[in-house]
């Protein structure tokens, strides 16, 4: 078990299936806060939040009930970042958090700027909320949920699911259970 403060820097010392908890400032996006992230950097214009060595979560966290900090907050589906990712990882992103796997080019990209691909556990959403330590709307109001949020989280549980060095856990998982004999009949 690791123990990561954000920023992230170096990460080459992890490996695919290593358990994390991660601590720091995160930031959320999604899909429309993506495009709209990307279109900055297309724009020559900066982002909301520091780029250098953050964490981006794929969440639109449910609203909070009295007296906490945040509502359930799980992860959505990673892949529909995936055309959208490129460019942040370009600009210095470390890590991101998610569920499922990435695209080839996503995985490419994440060894060719060294950093990490961290899942979380789906249908885990209220247990992570209790990581959560403050929330505050940063960027693009508009989106609800989707809003880029800023987060401080504390001992976040998270598995790296793909790593600087190529491993993927969805890849070796499916490959340690595949029956070769299986692959013959096909």
């Amino acid at each position: 078990m690791y123990e990561l403060t954000i920023p992230l820097q170096d990460l080459s010392f992890l490996k695919a299936g290593d358990e994390v908890l991660l601590s720091g400032v995160i930031f959320t996006a999604r899909d429309a806060a993506h495009q709209r992230l990307v279109n900055l950097i297309k724009s020559g214009e900066g982002l909301p939040f520091p780029i250098e060595g953050a964490v981006i979560y794929y969440v639109g966290p449910c609203p909070a009930k009295p007296g906490e900090v945040i509502g359930s907050a799980g992860p959505t589906t990673s892949t529909r970042m995936d055309g959208l990712t490129i460019p942040l990882l370009e600009k210095g992103l470390k890590g991101m958090i998610g569920k499922g796997g990435r695209s080839p080019e996503v995985e490419k990209a994440i060894q060719e700027h060294g950093a990490v691909y961290f899942a979380a556990i789906g249908g885990a959403g209220a247990y992570i909320a209790q990581c959560i330590k403050e929330v505050e709307v940063i960027a693009y109001p508009d989106l609800g949920p989707e809003a880029v949020h800023r987060m401080v989280v504390e001992n976040l549980p998270l598995i790296v699911a793909i790593d600087s060095h190529g491993g993927n856990i969805y890849r070796a998982g499916v490959a340690q259970y595949r029956d070769p004999s299986l692959e013959e009949a096909i």
